[in-house]
């Protein structure tokens, strides 16, 4: 019987998969951005509707170019296990954020600072933020960063694949010249996860919680903090 890091090795994604991917994810990026210069749709709509798309395409070149959906961690036998698992390790990386936010906040300073992100000021748009934000922007970035960027790069190794994934995903979220902590953190936690499970439902149900919790935490107003 085949172990699971067997089953990853047999999996690796093929360097035409990959660059097929980039490219559509890329054409996909190009006409949203354009279509948000010029005012086309509201920019969330336009956003969501990429990231759909981008996904949409991804999966069917590996329906085409691979072999199955399988091949990305998205077996359907392993989505309510993996949405479990992901729970359980949201709920652990949940309790080791608070514990630092409890230590940034007695050695007075704003944990929320590092975290903060500008919501719309819209009610209305604030939903639409947490839909394509919080859903389906964690559900397209897993199946590419994570399934196809990953699943790449797993060929030299998980440390290597780890790595590099994770750089890809900062890379792909600019925040200069801020430090992009969360991108980092959260680009090796999806990894490793990914990586100790082998089910992508599983940094797909971490990213989700991660984005919507962040986004949450940004609806409350600055805390002050002790100078001393």
């Amino acid at each position: 019987m085949r172990s699971k890091i067997d089953r990853m090795d047999a999996d690796k994604i093929k360097i035409k998969t990959l660059m097929i991917s980039l490219s559509a994810v890329i054409v996909v990026e190009v006409i949203a951005r354009v279509g948000i210069r010029i005012g086309v749709y509201d920019p969330i709509i336009v956003l969501g509707a990429a990231r759909l798309l981008q996904a949409g395409l991804i999966i069917i070149i590996v329906l085409i170019r691979e072999k199955g959906l399988a091949s990305i961690g998205l077996s359907m036998k392993g989505l309510i296990p993996g949405i479990r698992r992901g729970c359980v390790w949201s709920a652990g990386f949940g309790l080791i954020v608070l514990t630092g936010f409890v230590v940034f906040y007695a050695a007075g300073l704003d944990p929320l600072s590092l975290i903060y992100t500008r919501l719309p000021a819209n009610p209305g748009h604030i939903l639409l933020f947490f839909i394509v934000g919080g859903l389906i922007g964690p559900i397209a970035e897993e199946v590419f960063f994570r399934g196809i960027v990953y699943g790449f790069l797993r060929r030299w190794g998980a440390p290597m694949a780890i790595i590099l994934s994770t750089l890809a995903f900062v890379l792909a979220h600019p925040v200069f010249p801020a430090i992009p902590i969360t991108q980092v953190v959260g680009g090796l936690l999806f990894a490793v996860a990914y990586e100790v499970e082998k089910n992508l439902f599983v940094p797909i149900t971490i990213h989700v919680s991660g984005n919507v919790a962040i986004f949450t935490l940004s609806l409350i107003p600055a805390i002050p903090v002790s100078a001393g």
